[in-house]
């Protein structure tokens, strides 16, 4: 396939395309309280929960600014790709779970963070 084809790309380059697309949406609303996030994509979580995660695998992880290093938002790709149909609900399912850590970092409802996120 050559390189100039939308085929080309890997599962993972498209879902960080999906996950920057939600990070560049947010920012146009949230900029202020955005400011020096981290947005990172890891393929699965670690084996340690964190102590607020009971059951499941998580999606995404919220990580307070600490000793100097910037706060970080982490979306886990495995566990996503895996609840997700297809193309459109995988985009979907990425928004979502980029909206709910937002959220919990900025301490606001989803559904104040997009008011726009499906049910």
């Amino acid at each position: 396939m050559p390189s100039s084809m939308p085929a080309y790309r890997t599962r993972a380059q498209r879902f960080d395309d999906y996950v920057l697309d939600a990070v560049e949406r947010l920012e146009r609303r949230w900029s202020r309280q955005l400011e020096g996030t981290e947005f990172a994509v890891e393929d699965v979580p670690p084996s340690n929960p964190a102590p607020w995660e009971h059951g499941g695998v998580p999606l995404g992880r919220y990580f307070p600014a600490d000793a100097g290093q910037a706060a970080r938002i982490v979306i886990y790709r495995r566990p996503v790709e895996s609840r997700a149909n297809d193309a459109l609900d995988l985009a979907d399912l990425v928004r979502e779970v980029v909206v709910e850590q937002v959220a919990h970092m900025i301490g606001r409802a989803p559904e104040e963070i997009d008011p726009e996120l499906r049910d």
